[in-house]
């Protein structure tokens, strides 16, 4: 009966775990992107950690988008520290399943 429980115990957490929403893509509302150079060091940043795939600025838009490897996720306050020790505000942070891609093509019309 003890091997039935631990059994079970483990399937819950093996589903709980599987089916856990970790992000394809973390979005960033950040205030104080003015120009390319901001975006240009926002990006060499944010690549450096392990988990980045891919980064987005726009500028225009106030955003700062992350893909990140599967099954991977960044901290919220590893994500806040990095860009406000770079001098930006982050004012929100949203972690979605639609690909980095599909939100470079909306913001931007076109694809990479």
């Amino acid at each position: 009966m003890n091997t039935r429980i631990t059994a079970l115990f483990v399937a819950i957490v093996t589903l709980g775990i599987s089916t856990s929403s970790i992000a394809a893509t973390i979005e960033m509302k950040v205030n104080g992107l003015v120009c390319g150079f901001c975006a240009q060091g926002i990006e060499k940043t944010l690549r450096k950690n392990p988990a980045t795939t891919d980064v987005f600025v726009s500028l225009e838009n106030k955003l700062v988008a992350i893909a990140v490897k599967d099954g991977q996720d960044i901290a919220d306050t590893e994500l806040r520290k990095a860009l406000t020790d770079a001098g930006y505000t982050v004012k929100e942070i949203q972690r979605t399943q639609n690909p980095l891609s599909t939100l470079r093509t909306r913001v931007t019309g076109k694809g990479k």
